[in-house]
């Protein structure tokens, strides 16, 4: 099959342009960056609501919403994998008659969605760090039970706890404290969002690899898609700058 820009020469010398296709994909990877945000927002909405102590049921409807933002974001990427596979077969096979699109990416979506558990849901990075930061928020608030308290304490001792004993959440690339904290999923270290962004994008540049700028870290490479913001760092020394506010 001949590509020609987005038009492909079939067998016989018929034509088929995917630049619908296309189109159609762009709009669905824009809904997941909405659904994106909006799991994000609600993460934040969830904090504000153990910040300020409200109900437990409240907040726990809040991992509800975001369960619900996961199974659509599921079901999104279900729907691109069916149509991306469709128009890959279509090019691979050269068929001699042009099937239904429609019913071949319906019956590879319904394939997809039939492999689907709710254990799916629950491995979802951004189920998982709205877990992380939520049991963090409610241990530092004292929102848990034993159980729950316990599970995560070591966690909040890592990355609040001794964050604060280093020289009042002080940032490794910039040395001063931090305003906008961002978490390297893969070693555990914290910076500053904007310095370790532009260590990224400075070694990039020079087709070079950025490394944990923590001293002793072994992390040899640092991408922007290992970065989550730390809320509820963010919310601690937001909380510290304040107290210090008003002694002075």
């Amino acid at each position: 099959m001949h590509q020609i820009s987005n038009w492909f020469m079939m067998p016989g010398g018929s034509t088929v342009s995917f630049s619908g296709v296309d189109t159609c994909l762009s709009s669905l990877k824009t809904c997941q960056t909405y659904i994106s945000t909006g799991m994000d927002i609600v993460t934040n909405v969830a904090l504000d609501l153990v910040e300020s102590h409200n109900d437990m049921e409240e907040i726990n409807k809040m991992e509800t919403v975001m369960l619900e933002y996961a199974a659509v974001s599921r079901e999104v990427n279900h729907y691109i994998e069916a149509v991306q596979d469709t128009v890959n077969q279509i090019k691979r096979d050269k068929p001699q008659t042009l099937p239904d699109l429609k019913d071949v990416v319906h019956e590879k979506f319904t394939a997809l969605e039939s492999t689907n558990s709710d254990l799916d849901l629950h491995r979802n990075e951004k189920i998982i760090h709205f877990k992380e930061q939520l049991e963090q928020m409610k241990a530092q608030f004292g929102l848990q039970s034993d159980a729950e308290e316990n599970e995560v304490l070591e966690q909040v001792d890592e990355d609040i706890a001794v964050t604060q004993s280093q020289l009042f959440f002080i940032c490794p690339i910039t040395q001063e404290e931090m305003k906008k904290p961002v978490k390297n999923k893969n070693c555990g270290h914290i910076y500053e969002e904007e310095a370790i962004l532009g260590m990224i994008q400075h070694k990039q540049q020079r087709k070079k690899k950025a490394c944990c700028p923590k001293i002793g870290c072994n992390n040899r490479e640092v991408k922007r898609s290992d970065l989550v913001p730390h809320e509820v760092l963010k919310r601690a020394i937001g909380s510290q700058s304040k107290q210090s506010r008003s002694t002075q």
